[in-house]
């Protein structure tokens, strides 16, 4: 049976375009970490937590929901590697402690922002890196025509830029999206020229990317950054397609069981089943 996901949290079994979105923020955080004490929030399933975790020094996974974390817990052991039960305005983690601070998706969870910023401020070393994304309310809900339940306080680029200059002095934006199970991060500028070309054998059609997404790389220090960069989802497409298999050779076998052809074979032949298991038994106690 395929365990269910709530939509809520990206749960490494439920692979979608989402899954190569978080996949490719990672991997821009998994430049910065190297030898370096590591603050996830939130961590959610606890993947995020544990691809850092291959470079970091340690992991710090936070996450509002406890049987999220007591999963992670199970789910993710590693030495260097730990989770606890917190939440963005009250992180259970000593002042100044922290090298890099990863937080993905989830400022709009909540509508404590400022407070959050604060503490993450609070947290950070003072040469110190946040990396943080939130979906941009103007493409994400906006245009899209979309509502989220879980979102409770999305915010449009100018508002998102704005809190996070308030807290920090150098501060760098980039925007992405996805397409066919594959991400774009890149700058403004860079998006705005970016062409995606579609089509057939009859009708060529070239398409612009929206900034579904901001990214922000902030800091007391200057001088950090990233390039443009692309993220290759072939991997999830084979396990999206395997999955896909699986569902439908289950679904087949359903459909099979309850076919009436199914229902009499197995009339007729369960009495001899039931026989033959008592005689093993049988010869098995002479």
């Amino acid at each position: 049976m395929m365990k269910i996901s709530t939509g809520e949290r990206l749960e490494f079994y439920d692979f979608s375009e989402v899954t190569v979105e978080h996949l490719h923020r990672y991997a821009i955080a998994n430049d910065f970490v190297s030898g370096k004490v590591v603050l996830d929030i939130a961590s959610g399933e606890g993947y995020g937590s544990y691809i850092l975790s291959e470079k970091a020094l340690e992991v710090i996974g936070v996450d509002i929901d406890v049987e999220t974390i007591e999963n992670s817990i199970k789910k993710y052991s590693k030495n260097n590697l730990k989770f606890f039960v917190g939440s963005a305005d009250n992180i259970p983690v000593e002042s100044n402690s922290i090298d890099v601070v990863v937080s993905f998706e989830t400022i709009e969870h909540h509508d404590k922002h400022e407070e959050m910023l604060l503490e993450i401020k609070r947290v950070l070393k003072h040469d110190g890196i946040l990396i943080m994304s939130s979906p941009d309310k103007k493409y994400y809900s906006d245009l899209a025509g979309q509502k989220n339940p879980f979102h409770v306080k999305e915010l449009y680029f100018q508002d998102f830029k704005a809190l996070v200059d308030q807290f920090f002095q150098f501060t760098n934006y980039y925007c992405q999206n996805s397409f066919n199970l594959n991400s774009f991060i890149g700058s403004f500028e860079s998006i705005d020229k970016f062409k995606i070309y579609t089509g057939d054998e009859n009708s060529i059609n070239d398409n612009s990317i929206l900034p579904v997404y901001n990214v922000v790389i902030a800091s007391e220090i200057n001088g950090f950054g990233v390039d443009d960069s692309f993220f290759n989802g072939i991997q999830i497409a084979k396990r999206i397609e395997n999955r896909c298999e699986k569902k439908i050779k289950s679904d087949l076998v359903l459909e099979w069981k309850r076919s009436n052809t199914y229902k009499i074979g197995h009339l007729i032949i369960f009495p001899f089943y039931i026989i033959k298991k008592k005689l093993k038994r049988f010869f098995n106690d002479f």
